[in-house]
């Protein structure tokens, strides 16, 4: 999962905004709550996938929202998308290549 940043729905083209850790996301619309989401930060957690050992036990990570990520727009996300993470980002909780995971994330 790759989630592109030439420009974004909360911030635009000002890659300023975005963290430099490259730790960051986009907002499904279980979450973007009409753009309020922008600037929000999440930790989030690899908790299961398809393949075992995909995910790296008791790894957290902490995600800033800056664009807006629409289930019916986003493939290969599936509907119920939550959250698309940045490839550091996703790359930073699992072990193995997937194309979905299961996360559980806190604001």
């Amino acid at each position: 999962m790759v989630l592109m940043v030439s420009a974004t729905a909360c911030y635009g083209d000002d890659q300023t905004q975005f963290p430099s850790s490259n730790l960051f996301a986009a907002a499904g619309d279980g979450i973007w709550d009409n753009g309020a989401s922008c600037g929000r930060q999440y930790l989030v957690r690899c908790i299961s996938a398809a393949q075992p050992g995909t995910c790296i036990p008791d790894q957290t990570i902490q995600v800033k929202i800056v664009d807006y990520a629409p289930n019916a727009l986003s493939p290969p996300s599936a509907q119920s998308t939550t959250i698309v993470l940045s490839q550091t980002a996703f790359s930073a909780i699992t072990n193995l290549p997937a194309d979905a995971i299961n996360i559980e994330f806190q604001q």
